[in-house]
């Protein structure tokens, strides 16, 4: 999994500071990190998002510096929640790095500040859910001027969190003189940057997922770029209805018709690569009665909820000889097993490419959990943790996060 930038792999540059353009030394590095993983029982059940951080955390340790780390754990709107508490990703990270991360019961006031503080070269300690206080994500300055006093510099390494204009991504960043990079915002900026100013020709995009509606934008912008564009997932009956289809009882947004047929008739069927054929079921949850179809001839009371194998096989051969490759978003129904046929097919398509040479980014949970599951994380050129602030780049905007941090000089 990815593969580091002097390997051959096309990436660009960065222009903003990183962490090896601070002196880190006998300082605490506040580090903005995305912590924000799934719990099962008190446990952290996938720690994917902590061992990306890894990186990061030895380099300030190796340097001689303190690491003082601060994330969100989901959606707790603004009230202290047991059950988001960041206590059991303390206790998974210490695992990692082989030593005592200390937690702090909160992320600012008096005990919090006094255990960073107090914090000894090489140590690290990770303050409490900054999303039990409102003033996170209302981007306060005082809030944010109470966590800037854990720290003498300040690192953001949260791309998935980049998106947002934060306290602790934003407003916090510009307390500091120099804000930097951490190592994983740098390769997640380095290899989108690259797909999007410099990327290897053919050039394919794989887009997935259930709807049209939260991907419009990227779409048409990786249509000005892209030598082909394949859709699959649930979105792809939008399409398939546009251009006159019946789709049965699949997933379409009626409201989005006319917006597909604009893009159909934009792209071109050369360019724009759309399923010809699917598996459906009844529902998802009366899988023994699944059968292949072509989408021409889905039954008016089943739902299409996988791509089918001529359309893998097209798939397939559309990648075949990519010079760069973009995926975000699952084939089908991914999470059921009956219908993860495509998804886990993309998977294994893609690393093929990569191996003769190609730059592949893949982005969004299910396309990274695809390719956990099929063994090929390591056979791509690089696993996005970002989601929601991978699309957002890939559509050009300016992400809050990533303005914050200070430009480089030399660029």
């Amino acid at each position: 999994m990815n593969v580091p930038a002097d390997s051959g792999t096309t990436v660009a540059p960065i222009a903003k500071l990183t962490l090896d353009d601070l002196d880190i030394t006998y300082r605490r590095v506040l580090v903005r990190v995305d912590f924000n993983v799934p719990l099962d029982g008190g446990r952290v059940a996938d720690d994917t998002r902590i061992r990306a951080s890894l990186p990061t955390i030895r380099r300030i340790l190796d340097a001689g510096g303190a690491a003082v780390l601060m994330s969100h754990l989901g959606r707790p709107k603004g009230q202290v929640s047991p059950g988001l508490s960041l206590a059991p990703v303390a206790e998974c990270l210490s695992e990692h790095l082989d030593l005592d991360v200390q937690f702090a019961p909160d992320c600012v006031g008096d005990e919090a500040l006094a255990m960073s503080a107090a914090l000894k070269p090489g140590g690290v300690l990770l303050l409490e859910n900054l999303r039990f206080h409102p003033e996170e994500t209302a981007n306060d300055e005082a809030f944010a001027a109470e966590l800037a006093r854990h720290g003498d510099c300040y690192v953001n390494d949260a791309f998935g969190s980049a998106h947002r204009a934060h306290a602790s991504t934003t407003a916090v960043a510009a307390l500091f003189g120099e804000p930097a990079a951490g190592y994983l915002m740098q390769r997640e900026l380095q290899y989108l940057g690259a797909a999007l100013a410099e990327p290897r020709h053919p050039f394919v995009a794989i887009i997935g997922g259930a709807k049209i509606s939260g991907k419009i934008d990227v779409i048409v912008k990786l249509l000005e770029r892209v030598d082909r564009l394949l859709i699959g997932g649930g979105m792809a009956f939008t399409f398939l209805k546009a251009q006159g289809l019946e789709v049965g009882t699949s997933l379409v947004e009626e409201e989005r018709l006319q917006l597909a047929d604009d893009i159909l008739g934009g792209a071109g069927a050369d360019r724009l690569i759309l399923p010809v054929d699917c598996v459906v079921a009844r529902d998802i949850e009366t899988a023994a009665n699944r059968e292949v179809v072509p989408v021409s001839a889905i039954p008016e009371h089943k739902m299409g909820l996988d791509i089918g194998p001529a359309t893998t096989d097209r798939f397939v051969a559309a990648l075949e000889g990519a010079g760069t490759i973009v995926w975000n978003g699952p084939m089908g129904v991914f999470e059921k097993d009956e219908f993860a046929a495509g998804t886990l097919a993309v998977a294994q398509a893609v690393a093929r490419p990569t191996e003769e040479g190609a730059t592949s980014i893949i982005g969004g949970g299910d396309s990274a959990a695809a390719v956990a599951r099929t063994g090929t994380a390591d056979r791509m050129s690089h696993i996005s943790t970002g989601g929601g602030a991978t699309l957002e780049f890939l559509e050009g905007k300016v992400l809050p996060g990533v303005d914050a941090l200070a430009d480089r000089k030399d660029t």
